[in-house]
């Protein structure tokens, strides 16, 4: 069964306010949201989004040169 949302994993706060800003401005639902637990960051803060936006958000983050540590399925 594939999840229905990932999150993004980001190295500080100020990582993730740019990709939340960048992620909505590219017309994706999203929401920042503490850092689950079984995923490790430098950052507490993550960016969750659909699962199915996860290849588009991606190449927005990319395309803005953000650095990011990866997108990862949020399991229940």
């Amino acid at each position: 069964m594939e999840p229905s949302y990932g999150v993004v994993l980001v190295p500080s706060v100020s990582h993730a306010l740019r990709a939340e800003s960048l992620v909505r401005g590219a017309g994706i639902v999203c929401k920042l949201i503490p850092t689950p637990r079984q995923l490790s960051s430098d950052c507490g803060t993550a960016l969750r989004i659909p699962w199915s936006d996860r290849d588009q958000v991606e190449a927005t983050l990319r395309a803005a040169n953000l650095d990011y540590e990866g997108v990862y399925p949020l399991l229940p």
